[in-house]
């Protein structure tokens, strides 16, 4: 083995030591087991074992082996959010922490592999092919039905593609359908453009269908939005039905859909997307920030037929290019299988943690699915929103208040959780419990 091997094994343990995978204290393989797994000699690994020590990593001890030292800065700053009476709940994202070590050795990979030369200068404004495909790979797995990966444009994430057919697909002053209660990025960027968002009812599957007809008819809004899986903040999902209905509507009228499907991955069984029913007024958007990380901003849109010069001219136009390294990671995730791994490990986690958080929560009113990332808590009538939400403040638990969501600002007894920000299992119960604890404080009193 030369001299660099040695070095190339002491450092992936170190980055499997950073990530938690070796914990403080911990015992590390003996020379032979570790020599088998990298297939090199314990002469090699033992060269490895000594850089470490002297690095300050691990100490070793005659007769005992070699046990990791010191506490790594990268878990000092996965917990550094989880002082031990602060919880925060209102992040939406993956719990992403219990997977940094596959993400590491992906990127590893990658970092050791030599790039295409081009990912290094300016690409084509719809994206690489290769990319395109992968996108394409991504959302038919899901469900979508895509002819070509010609129909995909790539984006700096959902927000980004969002912003952009917002701006392109409507005027200023044009009203811009979206459920009553959504996400507030998609209102804040309505708005910032200058457009009127106007709110649908929802029932417990998600926008209605005849309430939706009403607007079309009497607002003539440009763009429709829908969240249909998981939807943030409610947690419905539009069964099947539901989708049909919508995109009937859609048809009916001079209408633009943008289906923003970045939970499609959470759904128990594969759905057909809406914008299957009704491929040439819709635009389908997801990305890999919530099954993977926040980090990857890597936005994939499939686009109609009839409007990919148009929307390609526009991306070309702002100069919104998208960062190649990051789609080729993106892409080596996914066409590894890696990608739907990682995916269904954030389902597994999300299950196990709304199983805790209904055990904690009883008798409560909320509405959450087996498989979602969030819980949308009604309050009891003794709690005003405004004022739960500041003493949870001051208690150390911050949560998503209701009036956030609503397309018009209006107050809502409620409270969105994240359940999935919080990285360890214990400190979430804590903080659930803290949670309930306020909410019994004034029935009891």
């Amino acid at each position: 083995m030369s001299e660099s091997k040695y070095r190339e094994i002491a450092r992936e343990i170190e980055k499997l030591i950073e990530i938690g995978h070796y914990e403080e204290g911990s015992k590390l393989p003996t020379h032979r087991a570790l020599a088998s797994e990298y297939e090199t000699t314990a002469v090699t690994i033992a060269k490895a074992y000594k850089l470490l020590a002297e690095q300050g990593h691990i100490e070793s001890f005659v007769g005992r082996g070699s046990f990791v030292k010191n506490t790594s800065y990268l878990k000092q700053v996965i917990h550094s959010d989880q002082a031990e009476n602060e919880w925060n709940f209102s992040i939406l994202q993956p719990c992403f922490s219990r997977h940094l070590d596959a993400l590491y050795r992906q990127f590893g990979q990658c970092a050791s592999e030599p790039f295409t030369p081009s990912l290094f200068g300016y690409i084509e404004d719809t994206g690489s092919l290769a990319h395109k495909e992968s996108g394409m790979k991504w959302m038919q797995h899901y469900g979508l039905q895509v002819r070509s990966p010609e129909q995909v444009l790539l984006t700096n994430g959902a927000q980004h593609a969002l912003s952009t057919l917002i701006e392109l697909y409507s005027k200023p002053g044009d009203y811009v359908a979206v459920e009553e209660l959504t996400y507030p990025g998609i209102l804040s960027i309505i708005q910032a453009l200058g457009r009127k968002p106007i709110g649908v009812e929802m029932d417990e599957c998600g926008m209605l269908p005849n309430r939706l007809h009403e607007i079309c008819l009497s607002d003539k809004p440009s763009l429709v939005i829908v969240v249909p899986s998981h939807q943030n903040p409610t947690a419905s999902t539009m069964p099947i039905e539901r989708r049909k209905d919508i995109a009937s509507v859609i048809q009916k009228h001079s209408v633009w859909l943008l289906e923003d499907d970045l939970y499609c991955f959470l759904n128990a069984d594969v759905m057909a997307p809406i914008s299957n029913f009704v491929p040439e007024k819709s635009f389908y958007i997801t990305s890999l920030s919530k099954a993977i990380s926040p980090g990857l901003r890597c936005g994939f849109v499939k686009a109609p037929q009839s409007q990919l010069n148009r929307l390609t001219s526009y991306i070309r136009t702002m100069i919104w290019h998208i960062s190649p390294i990051g789609f080729d990671v993106a892409s080596r995730l996914i066409q590894s299988g890696s990608a739907f791994e990682l995916a269904e490990g954030q389902k597994k986690i999300a299950a196990h943690r709304q199983q805790l958080a209904l055990s904690i929560l009883q008798g409560e009113t909320l509405f959450s699915q087996e498989t979602s990332y969030h819980i949308w808590l009604m309050l009891p009538e003794t709690w005003d929103a405004d004022e739960f939400t500041a003493i949870a403040k001051e208690r150390g638990i911050t949560v998503s208040e209701g009036h956030f969501f609503h397309y018009d600002g209006q107050p809502i007894p409620a409270v969105r959780l994240s359940l999935m920000a919080i990285s360890e299992d214990q400190h979430l119960i804590a903080g659930l419990q803290a949670l309930k604890s306020l909410l019994d404080q004034r029935r009891s009193s």
